[in-house]
């Protein structure tokens, strides 16, 4: 006896039409139909809904083409010999670049000097003297008195260093004699004469002055390298003073048309701001060299030529210059006597105060007000990059980096929304 009944779970339809295999299962021709089920068009694929499994791509291994070129790792050869030739063309710029540091240290500091000999040349341009004749009158000028300077100051200097060496003995004498000596004595105990006479012996003997300097021929190859770099400074300034309208054009044209009217005003205004800050500089230590000499001259200091030359060296660093030069040469006076350095120190402070709030104001109207953080800032990483030269072009390039971010970055940033 047969049972008719459905079978456990099945539906009325699937009993009514029992399962079959296709006829072509097994075969060949299998593929084919399922090949042409695919490309039956996009209303099929449309129809039949794709899981999500199905749907995620396969990881091949191979970057998508779309990625930047650092990611691509289908070609790991090409990708690390690409990278090794810029590391090597990197290290071989930088061993260029240090080479050429001195060089790259005179055309900057040429560029400096043309650019404060440039508001002169100008003046003279003002008052109807066309740009080379000014720039022979600034030359020959400058040259003369370059000249007297040296024939003025160096035998002088000369004298005073041999008679620095030669009254040493004397000077430490009366330097134990004086009332100073005696209030370090009776402060800190015999350790003062100990290291007074310790002084003494190492400046006196020969033999460690030239270990200072390096030995006499080192301290001579130094002084034919700094005349010959000052031959080339004073050549390419020259050069740079003459071509620095064109400089300027050539320069500009390097920016888009519709942006080169503001960049002229822009390049106009640091080169300008750069010269008044040079001649400003150069105008203050000039003024510290004379009150120092004169100071030095009324007080009856020893050596005033060649301390008024160390003032304009020192005060020429900026905004601690001429703290740096009071501390030194009212410590140097103290070895004459405590009341003609004490006179000294009130006398040069008054100055220094004076030259902050009169003559700093007047000389530097025309230079870019920095903030004191960053001229200390720009002083020292200048210092510490290229020693005097550094600290002293610093504060214009400070200066610059700031008149461009206001001028050309902070517009942009309040133009967004």
């Amino acid at each position: 006896m047969t049972d008719t009944s459905p079978s456990l779970g099945a539906t009325a339809a699937e009993t009514a039409e029992p399962l079959s295999a296709p006829a072509t299962a097994g075969t060949d021709s299998q593929p084919v139909a399922r090949d042409a089920d695919a490309s039956s068009g996009p209303a099929a694929s449309a129809a039949t809904p794709v899981s999500g499994a199905e749907a995620a791509p396969v990881f091949t291994g191979e970057a998508p083409a779309g990625k930047t070129f650092w990611a691509n790792l289908n070609s790991p050869f090409r990708l690390g010999l690409v990278l090794t030739l810029g590391g090597l063309a990197a290290i071989a710029l930088g061993l260029a670049f240090w080479n050429l540091s001195t060089i790259i240290i005179y055309v900057v500091f040429a560029l400096f000097a043309a650019l404060g000999l440039d508001p002169v040349v100008r003046w003279f341009g003002r008052h109807s003297v066309s740009r080379p004749w000014a720039i022979v009158i600034v030359y020959t000028a400058f040259a003369l008195v370059f000249t007297g300077v040296m024939l003025l100051v160096v035998p002088v200097l000369v004298k005073q260093i041999t008679a620095f060496f030669s009254d040493l003995p004397t000077t430490v004498d009366e330097f134990q004699s004086s009332d100073f000596y005696a209030w370090l004595s009776s402060t800190f105990g015999s350790q003062v004469g100990a290291i007074t006479d310790q002084v003494e012996k190492f400046l006196t003997n020969p033999a460690n002055i030239a270990a200072i300097g390096g030995g006499v021929v080192n301290f001579a190859i130094n002084v034919g390298t700094t005349i010959s770099g000052l031959i080339i400074v004073l050549v390419l300034s020259l050069y740079f003073l003459a071509g620095l309208p064109a400089m300027k054009v050539a320069f500009n044209r390097f920016v888009a048309a519709r942006n080169r009217k503001k960049a002229a005003a822009m390049t106009d205004q640091i080169t300008d701001s750069i010269g008044a800050y040079l001649m400003g500089m150069v105008v203050l230590a000039f003024c510290n060299s004379v009150v120092a000499f004169l100071l030095h001259l009324f007080l009856g200091l020893p050596f005033p030529a060649l301390m008024g030359v160390l003032a304009f060296l020192i005060t020429l660093i900026p905004l601690i210059g001429s703290v740096l030069y009071w501390l030194t040469a009212t410590t140097l006076a103290l070895f004459t006597g405590w009341v003609p350095a004490l006179i000294f120190a009130v006398i040069y402070l008054i100055y220094m105060q004076l030259e902050a709030y009169v003559l700093t104001p007047k000389v530097m109207n025309k230079a870019i007000s920095v903030p004191g953080a960053l001229v200390v800032i720009g002083a020292m990483v200048g210092g510490t990059l290229l020693g005097l030269l550094g600290a002293l072009v610093a504060i214009p390039v400070t200066a610059s980096i700031l008149l461009i971010i206001k001028q050309v970055f902070i517009p942009k940033q309040d133009a967004k929304i």
